[in-house]
């Protein structure tokens, strides 16, 4: 990828780029993605949504589920505009690179006229995830709540004690956004919220809860609330619906307790991120309550 390019894909004026990044795949991009573009859309924006990862497609399999829910449903389901690339072919490490920056670019270009973008990368280093992750306004990198998922951020050494230096996909980060500044970008807002929590107070739990403050102090980035284990979004997946779908009288889902705690979660992120104006998040956040 050649430096001199990125500048004219360095948002200024155009879409907020939101990117899920993390090299260890089951992390919950995906799902977190999809909840993102979901709340984006009934805050009324304009929403593109770009997958890296078209081998697998756990997003475009998302959104077709949901378009062909969308079928049935009594009222609209809002959608993004799609896109899908996958991974260039070509013989050479340069020939790839550049087929990729170009996908890449022709992509954002398709979604020029969003207020958002929301990009979904694979869980596995590429030339095409990098080149996304120096274009994104917001990273969040879900991260699930084990050391071995922590050990891709930071090395742990003394027994889980305390971090002996960032790891390989801090440093990638950390050069994206080298590369970002250097073009004159903004800085990254990188957010990394811990998934798959348990609800129990285990030491487990409060030891990477420390780690991940040192480690946060040490390469910049926010802790931000996320998910914890529940049925409920593995069983909206093939309807392509999220929690925030579940107050439609349409959506054929019968409330629970654990719905209601998980819907909280859900805007509690969204909170977190800082995407929308107060005023708006706020007025969102009551009409969903209807």
């Amino acid at each position: 990828m050649q430096l001199a390019r990125l500048p004219d894909m360095v948002n200024r004026s155009g879409p907020h780029i939101i990117v899920l990044g993390n090299e260890k795949g089951g992390s919950g991009k995906s799902t977190t993605a999809m909840h993102l573009i979901v709340a984006l859309l009934a805050a009324v924006k304009r929403v593109g949504s770009i997958d890296l990862d078209a081998r697998q497609g756990s997003l475009s399999r998302y959104v077709e589920n949901r378009r062909n829910s969308a079928a049935a449903m009594l009222t609209p389901l809002p959608m993004p505009a799609h896109v899908a690339i996958n991974q260039s072919s070509a013989d050479s490490r340069a020939a790839a690179q550049a087929e990729d920056e170009a996908n890449l670019v022709a992509a954002l270009d398709q979604l020029r006229e969003c207020d958002f973008i929301v990009i979904d990368t694979p869980g596995a280093d590429s030339a095409l995830s990098r080149a996304a992750h120096s274009r994104a306004d917001t990273l969040i990198s879900p991260l699930n709540d084990s050391f071995l998922d922590l050990d891709l951020f930071g090395r742990i050494e003394d027994e889980g004690n305390s971090i002996r230096r960032p790891s390989v996909y801090a440093e990638t980060v950390w050069e994206q956004r080298k590369r970002r500044a250097m073009a004159g970008g903004r800085p990254i807002d990188w957010v990394v919220m811990r998934n798959r929590l348990s609800s129990l107070d285990a030491r487990n739990k409060r030891d990477i809860g420390r780690l991940l403050e040192q480690l946060s102090r040490r390469i910049g980035f926010r802790i931000a609330p996320g998910f914890t284990e529940r049925v409920i979004f593995r069983e909206l997946f093939p309807r392509g619906l999220t929690l925030l779908d579940l107050s439609r009288a349409d959506a054929g889902v019968q409330w629970r307790m654990s719905h209601v705690a998980a819907r909280a979660e859900v805007r509690d992120l969204l909170d977190a991120l800082n995407l929308l104006p107060t005023s708006e998040s706020a007025m969102h956040r009551r009409e969903a309550e209807i």
